[in-house]
């Protein structure tokens, strides 16, 4: 045969029947790796973005230069954090296959992803989410309610019937709109950082976006204005291994470090443990710090693992092993965090099972309360609010338009009366 170039496809590391293997990993120790000042050189970050931040060692202790050192209670604020959003992603998957609701994307192994970084940045910053950190709503103290009323699109949905279910947004708590074309994120938050610099400000944008995004042309226009204008936000691309059915190899994992294309465009870029509480938080306040400063982004790679389907739309045996999740080298992050509070003595197994138990209750509560409101067959969103929100004042044909559409509905409404009223009637005869 010929001699000469060949394509070469990526190929995942295990398949459906077949023994999950994450050699291909390459995991470092906890505690071994090393904590510059905030404000090195994007250049010196070279090991930190090929290399794996770690903070629990396998003894479920806090160990290294990167150990945050928070207090226990703070600790045991971030697992009940982490719990709430695993019970409420719990209630919507089976909400979702009743009927109730139409579509749900759940964070299963990937709570802390959120829920660590949130705890690490202040109040004032700018949170733009992908679909699958909801942990942000939970520990910036979000209502339930409010968001089971955006899956269950009802009276009280914020998106007014607008929006798929799981695109919230909260604009008092700083979280930016959840958009389904995916990575537009990402240059949104560089831009809102660079404004905040504009004006002197001293809060971050803080942008998530899947391993597989970065593929998209948007991720890279981000990295050349957050290195272009130092602008002070952290960006993280949470590595789960899987973008929906296509392995992480395919965006370019397989060859180098998401991390790593920090460096490349003149910012830092650090490998983090995705499921690792401590290491989260650290390497998040790390990066808020040197933002702060004026030293301009950090990209940060949580590695992680999607241990539920990409959505309730998803049926992940048929592209990787049933058990995989169980073969994961970095574990179960709210089990970790369990267990290093036990390690301190501050924590046991049966205040577990009692907050477990709790936050089941509460979860039930909220979800009651939202079902109140209305569902997708009961109660929908008001039609009115068809002709709202595109213009500041309304156009004479859309109030034209609005008219008849009520002047419909009264019709409807008094043909329904005068029917009951026949059947009444039909059944009061003798």
């Amino acid at each position: 045969m010929p001699s000469g170039s060949r394509l070469h496809v990526p190929h995942p590391p295990a398949r459906p029947g077949e023994t999950a293997d994450f050699n291909y990993l390459g995991l470092s120790p906890a505690g071994v790796v090393a904590r510059p000042d905030v404000t090195v050189a994007a250049t010196a970050t070279n090991q930190l973005s090929t290399a794996l931040i770690r903070v629990l060692d396998d003894e479920h202790r806090a160990v290294g230069p990167w150990d945050p050192h928070l207090e226990p209670e703070d600790l045991q604020v971030g697992l009940r954090h982490m719990m709430t959003t695993r019970a409420w992603d719990d209630r919507m998957q089976r909400a979702q296959r009743q009927g109730k609701i139409s579509f749900y994307i759940r964070s299963t192994g990937e709570e802390a992803v959120s829920v660590a970084a949130a705890m690490a940045l202040r109040p004032g910053d700018m949170l733009f989410p992908s679909y699958r950190q909801q942990g942000l709503q939970v520990a910036r103290g979000r209502s339930l309610v409010d968001l089971m009323c955006q899956c269950l699109s009802n009276s009280r949905d914020m998106c007014k019937g607008r929006q798929m279910p799981i695109m919230y947004h909260w604009a008092q708590g700083n979280i930016f709109s959840i958009s389904g074309n995916l990575t537009t994120q990402v240059p949104q938050a560089v831009g809102w950082a660079m404004a905040a610099a504009i004006k002197g400000e001293d809060h971050l944008a803080a942008a998530w976006t899947g391993e597989g995004a970065t593929a998209e042309a948007d991720f890279h226009h981000a990295l050349t204005f957050a290195a272009v204008y130092r602008a002070p936000a952290i960006l993280y691309v949470v590595n789960n291994q899987w973008a929906i059915s296509t392995f992480q190899g395919f965006a370019g994992g397989e060859q180098q470090t998401f991390a790593a294309r920090g460096p490349g465009y003149g910012i830092p870029g650090l490998r983090v443990d995705g499921n690792d509480f401590l290491a989260i938080h650290a390497v998040t306040q790390w990066a808020a710090e040197r933002a702060r400063k004026g030293a301009g982004a950090t990209l940060i790679e949580l590695v992680t693992y999607r241990a539920g389907p990409h959505s309730t739309s998803d049926d992940p045996s048929r592209y990787r092993p049933k058990d995989e999740w169980k073969s994961f080298p970095l574990g179960d992050p709210i089990d970790r965090l369990k267990q290093h509070l036990i390690v301190l003595g501050v924590w046991s197994e049966a205040s577990h099972k009692a907050l477990e138990q709790e936050l089941e209750t509460y979860v039930a509560d909220q979800w009651r309360e939202a079902v109140s409101y209305g569902s997708l067959s009961d109660a929908p969103t008001d039609p009115d609010s068809l002709f709202e929100d595109v213009f500041r004042d309304m156009p004479e044909h859309l109030r034209r338009q609005r008219e008849q559409l009520r002047e419909l509905r009264r019709q409807n409404q008094n043909f329904t009366q005068s029917a009951q009223s026949a059947q009444s009637a039909q059944r009061e005869e003798p």
